[in-house]
């Protein structure tokens, strides 16, 4: 089974939290709400693999303020791949606060859609298992 260091910034602006719908047909939760987020690459430091996730993601225009290490955790997940074939992944997730200073976001073809979403919203969107553990811990759900 292969292992993966993931990044996940839990992006703040304004009380508000980005959410990401995953896309459809690939991905480790298609379909589903979820934070952004990725593994870190051979050679990268994890602040360098957190604000380079950020960039692919989320674009060039969304300015991250601050970063501070919150939290982390593992689980071993099913990745479904846009060919349709899948794989199980032992993950280590490393989670971050992140603050941004705008609103400003181009994501990419790995999610249908974002939104920025107040604490109250979140408890009534379809989470991911992942995205929903994070924000009850963080006393949210």
């Amino acid at each position: 089974m292969r292992q993966r260091i993931i990044t996940c910034p839990v992006i703040q602006n304004d009380g508000h939290y980005l959410l990401c719908k995953m896309a459809a047909d690939r991905g480790v939760f298609p379909g589903q709400w979820a934070l952004p987020g990725g593994g870190m690459e051979p050679g990268e430091t994890i602040e360098d693999a957190l604000r380079r996730e950020i960039r692919e993601e989320l674009g060039d225009a969304l300015e991250i303020v601050e970063v501070k290490p919150w939290a982390f955790r593992d689980d071993i997940r099913i990745k479904q791949y846009a060919d349709g074939t899948r794989e199980e992944i032992y993950m280590i997730y490393l989670i971050f606060d992140c603050l941004s200073a705008n609103r400003t976001i181009t994501f990419n073809e790995e999610f249908q859609e974002i939104a920025w979403v107040s604490p109250d919203v979140i408890k009534e969107m379809d989470l991911n298992d992942a995205t929903k553990i994070t924000f009850a811990q963080k006393g949210l759900l």
